[in-house]
């Protein structure tokens, strides 16, 4: 059965539905008073309301939005923001005319690194794919200043601690048919600049760092620099973890 769009809803999905947050984040702009419903400040959880009412978040109206998913192969040198005055290469000018609907990037990529990047404005997904508690996979592909060591690659592989705690890969090899200079690293942790970091520590510097999988998404027939909308089975396998 499909539902009747002008049918009440909670808030929190509303708010959550128009891309601003997960549901959960909805609910402390709620009792934090950041929310007004036709003029009113609203603090009470559960209150429904409808596309008619005039909903606002620090003032700007929230309206419910068609649910957008793209996806980027990032080239290097574009920083992962959504606005920087002092940078005209951030991914938002590479999908800029991609859609009337304003999308966020899913996560980050430094602008050193290459690959796979994500773009919705679905705030319950965004909160599924970058919580570490849902763990979703991400593989890069590692170029390194000189050959990885038997004994370095079996230390990353065992797990490492670093000054923000230890980590380990999901799983670490040399890339088939490649140099050891060349090295694949599976990995869920989205903490920052984890896969130089691990490198690093062990006195490796990363001349190309390459997101070739996320989440299910792959790079194939997506060139660097270019996007595309997700298709509806990929939507639903992120959503479904179907890939796992």
């Amino acid at each position: 059965m499909t539902r009747n769009p002008e049918e009440p809803v909670r808030l929190n999905k509303f708010i959550s539905n128009a891309g601003i947050c997960s549901r959960r984040g909805a609910d402390e702009l709620i009792t934090a008073g950041l929310i007004t419903v036709n003029g009113k400040p609203v603090t009470r959880l559960g209150t429904m309301v409808s596309p008619r009412d005039d909903i606002r978040f620090n003032g700007n109206r929230i309206r419910n939005e068609r649910k957008v998913y793209l996806l980027l192969n990032k080239p290097k040198d574009y920083i992962t923001t959504v606005e920087d005055p002092h940078s005209k290469k951030t991914v938002m000018n590479l999908v800029r005319n991609a859609c009337g609907e304003r999308i966020y990037p899913v996560g980050r990529l430094d602008r050193d690194t290459t690959g796979l990047l994500l773009f919705t404005n679905d705030g319950e997904l965004t909160k599924q794919l970058t919580h570490p508690s849902y763990n979703k996979k991400k593989i890069y592909y590692v170029a390194l200043n000189k050959d990885l060591t038997k004994t370095d690659l079996n230390k990353l592989a065992d797990g490492i601690h670093l000054e923000d705690g230890y980590i380990q890969p999901d799983a670490i090899s040399y890339i088939e048919g490649g140099t050891k200079k060349e090295i694949g690293v599976e990995i869920h942790s989205g903490r920052n600049r984890i896969i130089r970091r691990m490198f690093g520590s062990l006195g490796y510097r990363i001349v190309k760092l390459d997101r070739v999988y996320y989440a299910g998404l792959t790079k194939k027939n997506l060139p660097r620099g270019k996007w595309r909308f997700l298709s509806q089975r990929e939507i639903k396998m992120l959503k479904t973890n179907a890939y796992e």
